[in-house]
């Protein structure tokens, strides 16, 4: 298993982490966003849905559960699923939305994962957001980001990630983290 940890992350940082991750996705595969109520876990998902090329307005799904984007231009013919389990009232509820023919076709941004539990396959990678206390940002605009992979395709994505950040560093491009 794989992990890397981020401290005193604004959002700024945070969403160009979501960029970085986008650009070394696979096609397909299941990602999970966890943190409490304003963890930034949307505003996340918006970024690395922008890096992907989509246009136009990027809801969240917390009242739909689920918003289907097909990409264009470099990333035609992939299909990127964002679905915000909050008020999943039982965790069986996810089979009325179709998702077991969606695992091996799409790529799976998942909010509040745990509501969905024995349900869900394991994740290819974890992210955590939780505020951020002792730093010099406010714990209000400050995030510890963790991201964990849970399966080699999850090691080989934050592998990919880990390189597109450093080399952007070296080319002095984007936020250094």
């Amino acid at each position: 298993m794989m992990r890397l940890e981020y401290p005193a992350l604004d959002e700024l940082a945070v969403a160009r982490l979501a960029q970085s991750l986008a650009c070394t996705a696979p096609a397909t595969g299941l990602f999970f966003l966890e943190g409490g109520l304003g963890a930034g876990k949307t505003t996340f998902a918006r970024a690395f849905l922008r890096a992907l090329g989509v246009q136009g307005t990027v809801r969240s799904p917390t009242y739909t559960l689920i918003e289907p984007y097909d990409l264009t231009a470099e990333f035609i013919g992939r299909r990127v699923l964002h679905l915000d389990l909050y008020r999943l009232a039982d965790p069986e509820e996810l089979d009325d939305l179709g998702l077991r023919d969606e695992y091996e076709q799409a790529l799976i941004l998942i909010e509040w994962p745990e509501r969905g539990a024995g349900e869900l396959p394991v994740p290819d990678v974890t992210l955590s957001l939780t505020p951020e206390t002792g730093s010099a940002l406010s714990a209000a605009q400050a995030r510890r980001v963790r991201l964990t992979a849970h399966t080699p395709k999850g090691t080989q994505w934050l592998r990919g990630c880990q390189i597109a950040r450093a080399a952007c560093r070296t080319l002095g491009i984007g936020a250094k983290i």
